[in-house]
């Protein structure tokens, strides 16, 4: 199975000095990343670091308290007036947001669908593809993720693997410029995951810009081109795998990795 680029836009991801706190817990803390197009980028760290919230800042699932995130030099979630941003209207931040489509830990697929309703119901709601042309677009994305044959399944019906690969297509049938993923593969058993990452390895193959927070280190070595670790809201290392995962610089991603690879 090999997956074509999405699109031909460019899917640059700036992250400038984000902060985001819940109540006095700061969570986020000066976070500066950019990612090119077509980076694989994969986000390691404890639990509690503050990964899935970096995450959820790019399409603005998240506000932040301070900063900026832009894809292609665009605010998801914001717009410029002088020197101050202010929060879009709901209908703005979601026309922006299916620029980055997002891969959540637990599939959040509709119940009361089919896997093909599910695929087809976001390129409708938002008007991006009339009702006929995204289910045949969701018709495709199911076969290329290999669950052809399971198109009129709901998600009951379905392995926590297929629900995943399920919410996969959905995410790639807004055509985004950049893809999430908030470890893709927590919530399966261990001999689901397999399904899932080959899916993930294609789309990295493919050209499009991805986002991966992961626990499955082996996997990270194999597909990302930059791995990033983060603690305490702080990006404290970055660089290529075979660097950062054999020869970290900084005292806590030893650590890290000295227990998770144990």
């Amino acid at each position: 199975m090999t997956i074509a680029p999405l699109t031909e836009t460019r899917g640059l991801v700036e992250i400038h000095n984000v902060h985001k706190s819940y109540g006095g817990l700061e969570v986020l803390s000066g976070i500066d990343l950019t990612v090119q197009p077509g980076e694989v980028v994969a986000i390691l760290g404890p639990s509690g670091s503050g990964k899935s919230t970096l995450l959820r800042t790019i399409n603005h699932l998240e506000s932040v308290d301070r900063g900026s995130v832009t894809v292609d030099g665009q605010l998801i979630g914001y717009e410029r007036r002088g020197d101050r941003l202010y929060e879009l209207r709901e209908k703005e931040i979601l026309k922006r947001r299916t620029q980055v489509g997002i891969v959540f830990q637990n599939f959040n697929l509709f119940p009361h669908l089919t896997a093909v309703e599910n695929v087809t119901e976001a390129p409708v709601a938002t008007g991006l593809r009339e009702k006929d042309a995204a289910r045949s677009l969701a018709l495709s994305l199911l076969e290329r993720v290999g669950l052809g044959d399971k198109a009129e399944h709901f998600p009951r019906q379905l392995s926590g693997g297929q629900q995943q690969r399920v919410a996969i297509a959905r995410a790639l049938a807004l055509s985004p410029k950049v893809l999430l993923f908030d470890e893709p593969t927590s919530a399966l058993d261990p001999e689901l995951v397999g399904e899932v990452l080959d899916v993930i390895r294609d789309l990295a193959r493919s050209g499009t810009t991805l986002i991966i927070v992961t626990h499955e280190i082996g996997f990270a070595r194999e597909v990302a081109d930059r791995i990033v670790f983060v603690d305490g809201g702080r990006i404290l290392e970055q660089g290529p795998p075979e660097r950062v995962l054999v020869d970290p610089e900084h005292p806590r991603t030893r650590e890290f990795l000295a227990k998770v690879l144990a």
